[in-house]
């Protein structure tokens, strides 16, 4: 079988990151790189060993030398891409949030699925390998709580894409995914969402904290902010066991389980196996396979995901 030719649609930093497991895993390869600056995608596609620069992204799209086109370009482009290589026929590897907007995520799964293409979110939380194991541990019972946090400071500039609501700002979309979607993990979508936080000026949401209520009383307690830093770590309460995830708890490298009638246990990952190269290896496997989505990172909780979000930023207004 002939390597899987990826194309990248960005030149930042998280393109970069993934660009370069792409290039260290066996199978694959970086065979084209997009930007609306032709100088800045060249310069990726020859520190990658990619054979083709394209200045912009509808030409990348079009590349018929690229299997699978992975979107790292800023939230509210999203749909732009997506839709591009959707309709050249291209498997689609889209960074989180998958959109900037509900009603985009869902026309790229319509999309997707009327042209039986491979679309998946870039979650690589869910890839990871730790937190995999904590998720299929019976060892923890029914899970109770989750508590997660992820913020850090960031200064203030509205013309920053954290910052701009067209380019999709908002701690919710660039941060609060990531506790949220432990939450989506480990206890499912909630019966009640109740959130507060606070709006920075552009209008994006600055901060959220949120309780997240299933049936039977369990909760999860999220927090996201762009104002200060938190302890970014996470903690899982079962009936029968606890975890701690160390910080970053989105990609941990270290998880201590404990609990009343146990040993301490200690989960170490392995820098191979980082979340990247999960998410890149499921992409790789559902192409041969003929899957065109994802069973761990289905479409359809992309796109709950998406609405929670978006009903936690209503609470916000």
């Amino acid at each position: 079988m002939k390597d899987l030719a990826w194309g990248i649609a960005a030149t930042g930093v998280i393109a970069g990151k993934v660009g370069a497991v792409i290039a260290a895993e066996p199978g694959m390869r970086v065979a084209a790189v997009g930007s609306r600056d032709l100088g800045r995608a060249r310069a990726m596609a020859s520190a990658l060993g990619a054979e083709s620069a394209h200045g912009s992204y509808a030409e990348l799209c079009a590349d018929p030398g690229v299997d699978v086109v992975y979107v790292a370009t800023p939230h509210a482009q999203h749909l732009e891409v997506a839709e591009a290589a959707i309709a050249a026929g291209k498997a689609v590897l889209c960074e989180k949030p998958l959109a900037a907007s509900v009603a985009d995520a869902e026309r790229m799964v319509r999309l997707a699925r009327e042209a039986g293409v491979f679309l998946m979110e870039a979650m690589w939380t869910r890839f990871n390998p730790l937190i995999q194991r904590v998720a299929a541990d019976p060892r923890f019972g029914e899970i109770r709580s989750v508590q997660a946090s992820f913020g850090f400071k960031a200064p203030y500039d509205p013309a920053h894409r954290l910052w701009a609501p067209e380019l999709g700002g908002g701690a919710l979309l660039d941060l609060g995914i990531y506790p949220f979607g432990l939450a989506q993990l480990l206890l499912g979508m909630p019966s009640r969402l109740h959130v507060t936080g606070s709006l920075a000026p552009s209008g994006v949401d600055a901060e959220a904290g949120g309780v997240l209520v299933y049936p039977g009383g369990r909760r999860a307690l999220v927090e996201c902010s762009l104002l200060g830093s938190y302890a970014n770590d996470a903690r899982v309460v079962g009936t029968g066991m606890r975890a701690h995830i160390k910080a970053p708890f989105w990609a941990p490298e270290q998880v201590v389980l404990s609990g009343p009638s146990m040993e301490t246990e200690e989960l170490v990952l392995d820098p191979a196996d980082n979340g990247y190269a999960g998410e890149l290896r499921e992409v790789r496997d559902a192409i041969a396979e003929g899957r065109t989505e994802s069973a761990i990172m289905p479409l359809d909780e992309s796109l709950a995901m998406m609405g929670l979000l978006a009903d936690a930023r209503e609470q916000l207004s």
